[in-house]
């Protein structure tokens, strides 16, 4: 893959995410590696709305760039967090990182982790962490070294208590994904709480092996991001300039 449809598949992310109420004003950010570099990544500019992200529109960056970012368009919070993931992450070279509305909600419940609760709540078995240590906005040396750590062994997505999510991938595919289907097992969660009911909760060996089963199904992500990405051929191809 080349830098131009890396770019036009992160763009169709935002669209899409935009579609599905993901994103918050003009906050929220994604990020890629660019393909054949472990150190330069794409990210959406500061005060740009997911809903106009164009592919020529996302800023190239260096990670290593001493000092902070060479393009002043470049978001201080989301610098901080992307540029030192993507280098300290092996698998991380993807990151999307929203607050999202019911994924958000489960991070600001106390002690709050994801449960077994369905087919889609299976895939994330043993490759969620939590960060239980809101300390302001991200504009510390301190914190991609942190959560840098709870990343380590095939976590895939953490929940950030008191602020949000993100969730990290090899590829675009992958992380959206990824992205889509915590948005809709977080509504789940708050829909079964609400109930007042209690939960019947899928057993370990039961959901490991649905969690494998996700990761070996052929192809998901791809057809997902491919489905998305025609509809916006269709209804606004602008997303690929």
């Amino acid at each position: 893959m080349n830098e131009a449809e890396q770019r036009r598949r992160l763009a169709a992310t935002f669209r899409w995410s935009a579609r599905l109420g993901f994103h918050e004003a003009v906050a929220n950010h994604f990020s890629a590696l660019v393909p054949g570099s472990d150190h330069e990544f794409l990210m959406n500019p500061r005060g740009a709305h997911f809903s106009r992200i164009t592919a020529s529109s996302l800023l190239r960056l260096d990670a290593t760039s001493a000092g902070g970012p060479a393009d002043e368009r470049a978001d201080p919070t989301a610098w901080f967090l992307h540029s030192q993931l993507h280098r300290l992450v092996p698998h991380a070279k993807v990151l999307l990182h929203t607050h999202m509305p019911y994924a958000t909600a489960l991070a600001c419940l106390d002690g709050f982790e994801l449960q077994m609760l369905d087919q889609s709540s299976c895939r994330f078995f043993g490759r969620v962490a939590y960060d239980r240590s809101y300390g302001g906005m991200f504009l510390d040396d301190s914190e991609g070294p942190r959560l840098a750590r709870l990343l380590a062994d095939g976590v895939s997505t953490v929940f950030l208590g008191n602020h949000g999510v993100m969730v990290v991938g090899e590829t675009v595919a992958d992380a959206f994904d990824e992205l889509y289907y915590l948005e809709r097992v977080c509504e789940l969660h708050v829909l079964a709480y609400s109930t007042g009911r209690p939960l019947a909760v899928v057993p370990d060996h039961v959901a490991e092996l649905t969690c494998r089963q996700w990761l070996d199904y052929p192809d998901g992500p791809e057809l997902h991001l491919r489905a998305v990405m025609d509809i916006l051929d269709a209804e606004e191809p602008e997303y690929a300039r």
